[in-house]
């Protein structure tokens, strides 16, 4: 473990081929069909500057329970809900009993086209676990790390396996992880392209405790 107490727990789950078929709760199925060359030009499209919120389907009569399933304790009685917090975005899905809420970030080129997303779910109020999805073109092997800011980096994680939507890395975050997580400006990814060439990515970490919070009160 490195002085920032970091630790990636090597998880993986069906979240990790949600994401690759493009049925989790927001990143889409176009994620990730381009090459690691094109990572320089990609910009965050979720750059608003205050939390938005967004309730995208309404539980049927008001939000009133009328066929006898349980009803949905999301804001308002609403079946799924999306919301914004800067850099992140927070989607929650109930069906019947079963909820589940995730934070998430997309990034793009100018042209649209999505090259990295991430999804992590707050399993319990010290750790979180998710799935991220890269371009093709790197090197599987030597697998990816990850840094925060100007901390030391941690330790490698391979590659899980590559799917149409791109290549997945399950990754868990722990409770010191988590700290740093909260307190810092950039989760930078370091990759190497297929033929040795180092590849650098990174996530903004803009708005991610407050997503993060706000996963923790929406799943209970």
């Amino acid at each position: 473990m490195n002085s920032t107490g970091a630790r990636i727990l090597r998880t993986f789950s069906v979240a990790a081929l949600a994401i690759a078929a493009g049925v989790t709760l927001y990143i889409a199925a176009d994620v990730a069909i381009s090459t690691p060359s094109q990572a320089a030009s990609i910009t965050d499209r979720h750059d608003d500057p205050a939390p938005q919120r967004f309730e995208v389907a309404q539980a049927q009569s008001g939000g009133q329970n009328t066929g006898g399933a349980p009803a949905s304790s999301l804001p308002g009685g609403a079946s799924s809900l999306n919301e914004t917090y800067k850099d992140w975005r927070v989607a929650c899905a109930q069906q019947n009993a079963a909820k589940r809420c995730a934070l998430s970030q997309v990034q793009a080129q100018q042209d649209g086209q999505r090259v990295l997303a991430i999804e992590l779910n707050a399993q319990s109020g010290s750790t979180v676990s998710g799935t991220l999805v890269l371009p093709f073109g790197l090197a599987l092997e030597p697998g990816i790390s990850f840094q925060i800011d100007e901390k030391p980096a941690m330790p490698p994680v391979r590659f899980r396996t590559c799917m149409p939507g791109g290549c997945l890395v399950a990754v868990a975050f722990d409770a010191p992880t988590l700290v740093a997580l909260r307190a810092g400006t950039v989760l930078k990814i370091k990759a190497v392209a297929d033929g040795g060439a180092a590849v650098p990515f990174s996530i903004s970490l803009q708005g991610f405790a407050t997503a993060l919070d706000r996963v923790g009160t929406l799943s209970h």
